[in-house]
């Protein structure tokens, strides 16, 4: 039985949380309690882009992942949803080198690597002495902005050659170290990690060193190699791509719809910074860095809408610096529409992103009516609030907006 102590600490730390919030939020509506709050903006438009409910719509806030929406629509305006990463390798026979032009190819995952490998003892591979790694497309030593040396998933660092999101998938069974996924090999820095677990099947990120990620990705080809009857050396390198014909271009199976699907659905950091540091390098020709990215995003943005006050130092929402308006993030909306069926259902008739840092709670998309129209939103709140509190905003604003056609 709870002991009395117990009992008194449980009670007050339930009041701590019921003063946390305004008290009428369960009762009254949560359109009503929004227009309480110090520290939210909120638009809603109709399809002919005029504004059915707003508030502090051109004050500016911080977005969270919402910022994906950004990296997305820059994405797919640029490459078209049909585009695909190609990865290109090359073959010095004079020493038995494989060498990997590294493309920021976000979707690298173990299926992938296994066509990779595929395909090149179909094209004759027998032997490698040394896998090489052109790395150049990103500066080394990234840091992106906002985000934490933690080994979760979400923390994982972008890298110019990543595999499975730079993220490991491992468990520990009586002291032993294995994979937890099928599909892919246990390599030598996989198990170099073991000190990093702490529960017995774990998902954590390859560390915050890209030269450990691109490490692990070489080791994972390499595996996949050996199991084609390919006779693969340990020896890994980094350098620049000497003057070689191309050996195989490898075309990533899934094409870029597919890729911002599940980024904007499961809100993948990792895919969104590489996404924004890929465009970042090829509109500057130079290696990909955060203060380029910012320049990139930025520019594009007031160039493409007349934006004139913005901050986005990253692509995925990390960074509290980041800081956009309700108006701009409708206006991109308006132009995100081709590729609006992207985005997840989060309610009945909402397709949106959410958004979710400390006392920061954004949620950006459309709400369709029963006349299968698409009304553009954003609702950004800087402040302490109740959890999925914008999803019932959400559903308000569908049962009371999105049925009318306006």
């Amino acid at each position: 039985m709870p002991t009395q102590k117990f009992r008194v600490l449980l009670m007050t730390k339930l009041l701590l949380i019921m003063l946390a919030y305004p008290i009428h939020a369960s009762a009254d509506s949560a359109l009503k309690t929004f227009s309480t709050l110090n520290n939210a903006g909120l638009l809603l438009t109709n399809i002919q882009g005029q504004p059915l409910i707003s508030k502090r719509a051109d004050q500016a806030f911080i977005p969270a992942s919402a910022t994906k929406l950004i990296t997305a629509y820059l994405a797919l305006k640029h490459w078209g949803a049909d585009y695909h990463f190609q990865t290109k390798f090359y073959f010095d026979r004079s020493n038995q080198t494989l060498w990997i032009k590294a493309s920021g190819d976000p979707f690298l995952v173990s299926e992938e690597l296994t066509l990779i490998a595929q395909q090149l003892k179909t094209l004759g591979l027998t032997e490698i002495k040394t896998i090489a790694l052109d790395v150049s497309l990103f500066q080394s030593k990234l840091h992106t902005p906002g985000a934490e040396s933690s080994d979760n998933p979400y923390d994982a660092v972008p890298s110019a050659l990543a595999a499975n999101f730079n993220t490991l998938s491992i468990k520990k069974v009586a002291g032993k170290i294995y994979s937890a996924e099928a599909q892919t090999p246990l390599t030598a820095y996989a198990k170099s990690l073991s000190h990093r677990i702490k529960k017995r099947d774990f998902r954590i990120n390859t560390g915050q060193s890209s030269h450990d990620a691109e490490r692990y990705c070489a080791e994972l080809l390499a595996a996949f190699l050996r199991q084609q009857g390919v006779r693969v050396a340990d020896k890994i390198v980094w350098g620049k791509l000497p003057a070689l014909p191309v050996f195989y271009t490898h075309s990533n199976s899934k094409n870029l719809a597919e890729v911002i699907r599940p980024m904007l659905k499961y809100s993948t950091n990792f895919i969104a910074n590489q996404l924004i540091l890929v465009l970042s390098a090829e509109s500057t020709q130079r290696p990909a860095n955060f203060k380029e990215v910012q320049n990139y995003m930025q520019s594009t943005l007031t160039e493409q809408f007349n934006w004139q006050h913005l901050s986005l130092k990253e692509g995925a929402g990390l960074s509290r610096a980041n800081q956009i308006s309700p108006q701009q993030l409708v206006q991109l909306l308006e132009a995100f529409r081709p590729w609006k069926h992207l985005l997840p259902e989060i309610e009945t008739g909402v397709y949106a992103k959410s958004g979710t840092l400390k006392k920061v709670s954004t949620l950006a998309g459309y709400i369709v009516n029963n006349q299968q129209q698409w009304h553009a939103f954003a609702l950004m709140i800087n402040q302490a609030v109740p959890y999925r509190f914008r999803n019932r905003i959400a559903r308000e604003l569908a049962k009371e907006h999105a049925p009318k056609n306006n």
